[in-house]
């Protein structure tokens, strides 16, 4: 278990060694939490939510009716429901593999440490299940190691994408505007 602030908000997490970042926040995730531009009232997703930091830091700061999180493995979301509570937070946490067991739809933020190591069929998923779930207006951030394929993936899927290097990772966002890419996915 660890605590620990994030742009002025005081975050309590319990993890292990089986899910991410077990005993202290990740720095990519700091960073793209560094450049999240929130605005109360907007819908969040935690996509792949681990053991809920981004989820926690989100609903804390936009208040818990705004924000769901999923994640694919169940040990995950269990750690998610546990630190949401410990948070004194009640959000939904789905788990989903990419968005398909997620519900809900009309993001206005969705953001995403996705696994980077492996190859890029996981990446793919949760950009193009991302791109469908998003507003018409809304944001994808990601926050990978790796800048080429996640750039080229994103200006294909969105039409644009900013890129800003931080503490070593590279931060994406790329906003959803219409498009006929929506009616391919």
């Amino acid at each position: 278990m660890y605590s620990c602030e994030i742009n002025g908000v005081k975050l309590v997490i319990r993890s292990s060694d089986g899910l991410f970042s077990p005993r202290h926040p990740d720095r990519g995730t700091l960073a793209m939490l560094s450049l999240a531009r929130l605005v109360p009232g907007t819908r969040c997703l935690d996509l792949g939510c681990g053991c809920g930091l981004v989820g926690i830091y989100l609903a804390l700061s936009l208040g818990q009716e705004n924000v769901a999180l999923c994640d694919v493995d169940p040990l995950a979301v269990k750690a998610a429901r546990e630190n949401l509570s410990a948070n004194g937070l009640d959000c939904p946490v789905y788990l989903s593999d990419a968005l398909d067991g997620v519900p809900e739809s009309g993001f206005g933020l969705i953001l995403c440490n996705p696994p980077y190591q492996s190859d890029f069929a996981v990446a793919k998923k949760l950009i193009e299940k991302s791109f469908n779930r998003l507003e018409i207006g809304g944001t994808l951030m990601l926050v990978t190691k790796r800048r080429d394929w996640y750039f080229n993936k994103l200006k294909a899927i969105f039409g644009g994408t900013s890129v800003v290097e931080k503490d070593g990772y590279f931060v994406f966002s790329a906003q959803k505007r219409r498009s006929v890419y929506a009616n391919r996915l």
